[in-house]
């Protein structure tokens, strides 16, 4: 069986589980499955799941530079057909705000950065607010989902300098 299929499986079915007792408390959920651009290996997992105003998020990414970050972007258009995730578009952007760090004024679909360890691999949890799942404006749903090759340094504008697009996903909505 292929490793990556064997990875994604594992991850969702590790999430989903996890999500199981909290389906009840919890809003939406959505979900993204990371694939590699050409020429690159990087593939994995995002849950995502609302409750209240903040968005929960759970990445499990491998493939990645190992001990390096990563910057990571909702991106504007679900759309990963061009083969170099070009396709989705600009960060997602709905306010029209600066690009920029979590604790400062930011794009809706600025994330925080994923930190490989030393296999390559990135299992993050973090909290994200200006943002939701399934209705308004700043919805997450049919959006792209970008991994890059290098760090976000969150002040060059609009971008992060970040390089390649090295994974990307549409983000579906969920349904336990």
């Amino acid at each position: 069986m292929n490793a990556r299929f064997t990875l994604a499986a594992l991850v969702v079915s590790t999430s989903l589980a996890g999500c199981a007792g909290m389906t009840h408390r919890a809003g939406p959920m959505a979900m993204a499955t990371l694939e590699a651009t050409k020429g690159n290996t990087t593939v994995g997992m995002v849950m995502f799941h609302q409750r209240g105003e903040q968005i929960l998020v759970h990445a499990r990414i491998e493939g990645l530079k190992p001990g390096q970050e990563h910057g990571f972007h909702i991106h504007e258009k679900g759309d990963c057909s061009s083969g170099d995730g070009m396709s989705s578009g600009g960060h997602f952007n709905p306010a029209g705000k600066p690009h920029g760090a979590q604790d400062a004024d930011h794009h809706a679909g600025d994330l925080p950065a994923l930190k490989a360890d030393a296999q390559g691999r990135a299992d993050a949890k973090f909290q994200l607010m200006g943002v939701t799942i399934g209705s308004g404006a700043a919805d997450i749903v049919g959006r792209g989902l970008i991994v890059h090759a290098m760090p976000d340094d969150y002040r060059t504008q609009p971008t992060g300098n970040s390089g390649a697009r090295i994974a990307c996903a549409v983000i579906v909505r969920h349904q336990p």
